[in-house]
């Protein structure tokens, strides 16, 4: 007999259904799965060989084939297992036509275990959204309810496989499955990290609030101590709230990881630290499976890669695509997939391996090989992507003493929410979200400069050497600051104050 259950399959980070046909018929007992599954699908067949015996039921001997289709794609996951465990059963007719009829209105999905219970699976959530038309209920773990919330989706959560099949006969009530809905989004927590706590670095602090407000890329170089990382875990907490639309993008992205945890709909900004041990397919994404890495996580948020010129060259330099295009394509034999990574990267470093170069009080036990091998680490193209470099120098000792607090997070932030608004309404019915991703097109239409200032431009790209690349990049960052003022266009003052936080285009990497 043959028997057809529906589930679902993740490709970048978008669902797509899958349909389980299962066909039973005489020969060599075998229980053969095709349709292109990966090491997870086809081990499922052991744990429901277990879990089907283990529920009360009889495993037919018999030759098994289950076909994953479409079978061009391929499948990976441990959420087929439920789908194929109950396909057996309505094909082996160890269910009633009755309770066969209903699986047809069911989008099944859910890992088991050999004792027949259900476990928590990744990438529901974008299943579910993703085949919502098909208007099917969802049969999910119930370790993943919030997922099912969060999605809007009328789903059901049997706690095993058992229990399932009793609903699915009309032996246990609808009352006794969990139905719910689109939940409230969690309420966003204060932080103890708060920007008063930072002594001095006033042009640190001006250089990410610029960041905040229009979306811009930062590099923090200093000396050990100078407050680089403190800065950088309280840059988050100044930054605008989430859209629905943004923290859905976001969730989806963590529950294909499986990093959902108890967690709603997230409502923060992501904030990833990765160390610099971090390799390459970590940092982008990607594996035999591809799954995305940290710069996928970090999208709508904050990427803070401390100790930067740590980073294994080839890491730094997969930082490229997602920074200039907002997402990453990987591409294998058999697929190719993408996955967003739209972040804020902020960046810290010292001067050299040992941290000293141009310190006053302590000598820099480095040779010069050493510190122009560390600082080459760090390539001309990915510096080009950076819109702000600021020094930041050691904290005297007045300012570390002072009893009196400096500007707190929410009063940066309440700035920072202002100029969002500006561009919120400029960007109106575009898919541009801030000043840093603006288009060629756009740049043109919003980023008309005074009298004189084609002057300054063109004097500074004769100077320096600048890019057209670098140009456009002082051209959105002083779009930001007028933002900031609350000037419709954009002033001398605001050029000249983008250049201070250029130092690179002026000396490059090696001299600082």
């Amino acid at each position: 007999m043959l028997a057809n259950v529906c589930t679902g399959a993740i490709r970048g980070i978008e669902g797509f259904t899958v349909s389980v046909e299962v066909d039973i018929a005489p020969g060599m007992p075998t229980l053969a799965v095709v349709g292109l599954p990966d090491a997870e699908v086809r081990e499922s067949k052991d744990r429901v060989v277990a879990a089907i015996r283990n529920s009360g039921f009889d495993f037919p001997l018999k030759r098994i084939t289950v076909n994953l289709s479409p079978a061009e794609l391929r499948k990976s996951g441990t959420h087929f297992d439920l789908p194929i465990a109950l396909g057996i059963l309505a094909a082996s007719e160890q269910l009633s036509p009755k309770a066969v009829a209903k699986i047809k209105d069911l989008l099944v999905l859910g890992e088991v275990a050999l004792d027949g219970s259900l476990r928590s699976c990744a990438g529901v959530l974008p299943m579910l959204i993703s085949c919502k038309k098909l208007e099917k209920t969802a049969v999910i773990p119930p370790a993943n309810a919030l997922e099912g919330k969060v999605s809007a989706t009328s789903f059901i959560t049997p706690h095993t496989l058992k229990e399932l099949t009793e609903y699915l006969e009309e032996k246990i009530p609808l009352g006794n499955v969990q139905i719910s809905y689109l939940p409230e989004a969690e309420e966003e927590t204060t932080s103890d990290l708060d920007f008063s706590d930072v002594k001095g670095q006033a042009l640190a602090k001006r250089a990410l609030e610029i960041a905040a407000a229009g979306g811009h890329n930062v590099l923090m170089i200093g000396l050990p101590g100078t407050g680089k990382s403190m800065l950088a875990k309280r840059f988050a907490g100044i930054l605008p709230p989430l859209t629905q639309e943004e923290s859905l993008e976001i969730t989806k992205i963590y529950s294909i990881c499986n990093l959902m945890g108890k967690s709603k709909l997230l409502t923060k900004r992501p904030f990833r630290d990765p160390h610099h041990t971090i390799s390459d397919v970590a940092l982008i994404g990607g594996g035999s499976t591809p799954k995305p890495g940290e710069v996928s996580l970090a999208h709508n948020g904050v990427l803070f890669l401390d100790e930067f010129a740590e980073f294994s060259r080839s890491s730094l330099e997969v930082l490229r695509e997602p920074l200039e295009n907002g997402q990453v394509t990987i591409s294998r034999a058999k697929e190719t997939v993408a996955y967003p990574a739209r972040f804020t990267l902020v960046a810290a470093m010292n001067p050299c391996p040992c941290g000293n170069l141009g310190n006053p009080l302590k000598p820099c036990t480095c040779t010069p090989m050493q510190i122009n091998r560390y600082k080459s680490r760090i390539s001309g193209p990915l510096l080009d992507r950076i819109d702000l470099t600021v020094t930041l120098n050691p904290v005297k000792y007045t300012d570390w003493n002072k009893q009196s607090e400096g500007e707190t997070s929410a009063q940066i932030r309440e700035r920072v929410l202002k100029a969002r608004d500006i561009q919120k309404r400029r960007f109106s019915g575009s898919t541009t979200t801030a000043n840093a991703f603006m288009t060629p097109k756009e740049i043109k239409q919003f980023c008309i400069l005074p009298a004189g200032a084609d002057t300054v431009l063109e004097a500074a790209m004769r100077k320096f050497g600048l890019s057209a690349r670098s140009l456009d990049k002082i051209l959105k960052t002083a779009r930001t600051i007028a933002d900031l003022e609350g000037k419709e266009n954009i002033e001398t003052k605001h050029l000249i104050e983008v250049m201070q936080y250029r130092p690179l285009d002026r000396k490059g990497v090696a001299d600082l």
